[in-house]
């Protein structure tokens, strides 16, 4: 059960509310305003629900009121003058641009409103989608919703806000909705809910299934379904903005996906198992072979690692990982048998219609530290500094970077040098696309053979 307290949200982003509001001076100081008579104030709360759409800066009244602003995030609500007030939502792009995408637009701002600005749609067709409601009082045990439709690809729905039991069939919608439309804002008592969304006229077929959430006294929530770009089968999951914040609801069936990589290069095929099972989950997976993601009920998994048909007892791999509803994780096994161990990767894996999203894992043992050059076909690397400096043994990038689509070299050299140990050419990036690079030695199945020549493992859409 999801436990939604105020004490829970109030930690979210309470301090970042109030830097904004003092960093953007939105609000007037008492000296400001004592030539003026009062004008009353508003709310503005902006939502990034643009499924394939980059990070964007979004500025208010001509300052930066927020930067590195991504995917299924709400800001605080930050109290504002009623009136116009222009905003604009910038990109940021690869190369550093940062174009408008949104924008400027003028938005009349009445006194004791509360405004959401959704940037809504894929990149291709963004537009900002406002609503808006009255700032009444929420009575004493008593918590306030309004639900948007910020998901592009979704069809027609119907939402259900039922109690955790309630029978579909026996239950009202609270409303039906397209994209861009939305119902509420209600008022119910605060309790435990069960948030179910069906394709519209037909209670049987249920797209989203949030299991029980219990909702306390007080809450003031906008409800946006938006793109699930997170595992699970449900095409949609719920951002819940509460004043300070956000947080995800997710599909209570949705998984943690996990796919497994053979990394140690004088290792055998090893067989895994998962939490102990009398036969293994991955039989005879071979260097430098690796399975697709697996999903797996969010829990901690002991995993196990052997040669190919031996007894579980002799795992040279025995490691707890801790996995997270949502998540998409790889788990390599590297370095030599010897000193074989886990290495758990996860990352983002949504997809930006703007950028080429890459990953890059150094899991050589033989390589040492190395770096790392991404450049135009047929430069000379010894006129361009490196990529990426430094990088040892075991290291990742920290998830995926994001470059233009175009095509590129990627070339690995012993670090301080030009010496290439690795030289990929003409690798073709798509924007939109997302691509793993792991650095490995040689297969070397018997005693005494070289790590040489050094090479890769290619994931993701490198197997498209």
């Amino acid at each position: 059960m999801l436990n939604v307290t105020p004490k829970f949200i109030k930690g979210l982003a309470v301090g970042l509310s109030a830097a904004l509001i003092q960093a953007c001076g939105i609000i007037d100081d008492d000296d400001n305003n004592s030539n003026s008579g009062p004008i009353g104030t508003a709310k503005v709360q902006v939502i990034h629900a643009s499924p394939d759409a980059p990070a964007v800066n979004v500025l208010a009244g001509g300052s930066t009121l927020l930067e590195g602003f991504d995917y299924g995030s709400a800001s605080p609500r930050l109290e504002v003058d009623a009136g116009d007030l222009e905003v604009e939502v910038q990109g940021l792009l690869p190369d550093g641009s940062t174009p408008s995408v949104i924008g400027p637009v003028s938005l009349s701002l009445m006194a004791d409103f509360e405004y959401t600005v959704l940037a809504v749609d894929n990149v291709s067709n963004i537009e900002a989608l406002v609503v808006n409601r009255q700032t009444n009082p929420i009575e004493t045990g008593q918590l306030r919703a309004q639900v948007v439709h910020a998901a592009p690809n979704a069809p027609l729905v119907d939402v259900y806000v039922t109690a955790p039991s309630a029978i579909l069939a026996e239950s009202a919608a609270l409303g039906t909705i397209d994209f861009k439309g939305g119902v509420g804002p209600v008022d119910v008592p605060a309790g435990d809910y069960r948030i179910r969304v069906t394709i519209a006229g037909d209670p049987a077929q249920v797209v989203f299934d949030s299991g029980t959430v219990a909702l306390s006294a007080g809450l003031d929530l906008t409800i946006a379904a938006i793109e699930n770009t997170l595992t699970g089968d449900a095409p949609i999951n719920l951002l819940v903005a509460t004043n300070e914040g956000s947080f995800i609801i997710q599909d209570s069936a949705a998984t943690a996906d996990v796919r497994v990589v053979h990394a140690s290069p004088n290792a055998p095929n090893v067989d895994v198992y998962v939490n102990d099972g009398a036969d293994p989950a991955i039989s005879n997976l071979a260097y430098p072979e690796f399975t697709s993601f697996i999903p797996l009920p969010a829990d901690t998994y002991n995993f196990k690692v052997t040669a190919t048909g031996a007894d579980i007892g002799t795992a040279v791999i025995d490691a707890d990982v801790p996995l997270a509803q949502g998540q998409f994780y790889s788990v390599l096994a590297v370095d030599e048998l010897a000193t074989i161990e886990p290495l758990l990767l996860n990352a983002d894996r949504r997809r930006v219609a703007t950028a080429a999203k890459v990953q890059i894992v150094h899991a050589s043992p033989s390589a040492g530290i190395v770096d790392i050059y991404v450049t135009a076909p047929g430069t000379d690397i010894s006129t361009v500094e490196p990529a990426i400096s430094g990088f040892e043994f075991k290291n990742t990038t920290d998830g995926f970077i994001q470059l233009p689509e175009g095509t590129y070299d990627i070339t690995v050299t012993p670090t301080g040098t030009t010496d290439a140990a690795i030289d990929l050419n003409d690798i073709q990036l798509d924007a939109g696309g997302l691509y793993t690079v792991i650095a490995r030695d040689a297969a070397r199945p018997n005693p005494g053979d070289s790590p040489l020549p050094l090479n890769v493992i290619l994931l993701d859409d490198f197997n498209v």
